[in-house]
């Protein structure tokens, strides 16, 4: 499994990419539309994801949602407690740094 996933493996630079559009690798502020409750999420792979930090998955329902929206648009995400609509706020591309223990 561990070949496998190396020999598909692609390094994307997030410092490359630019837009309004949310792919992998982006950053994404969110406004919750009931609560006014505002968060911040990267979209990364499926090893790096840490919700602690604010790092979701690609293959995470709120990601799947979100990809290919854009700033201003209003997104409904169905979720363990129900569904909730978000507004994008904001869409950024900065790069981060993996955790000492995760061994970068």
């Amino acid at each position: 499994m561990l070949e496998d996933r190396l020999a598909r493996a692609e390094i994307i630079d997030v410092t490359r990419l630019s837009g309004d559009r949310i792919v992998f690798g982006a950053t994404v502020k969110l406004e919750d539309v009931d609560s006014g409750n505002k968060t911040q999420y990267s979209i990364v792979g499926e090893t790096e994801a840490d919700l602690k930090k604010g790092r979701i998955s690609i293959t995470s329902p709120i990601a799947r949602g979100l990809i290919g929206r854009e700033v201003g648009d209003e997104v409904k995400i169905k979720t363990p407690g129900g569904e909730r609509v978000y507004e994008v706020l904001e869409v950024e591309f900065v790069e981060y740094k993996l955790d000492e223990d995760a061994g970068a």
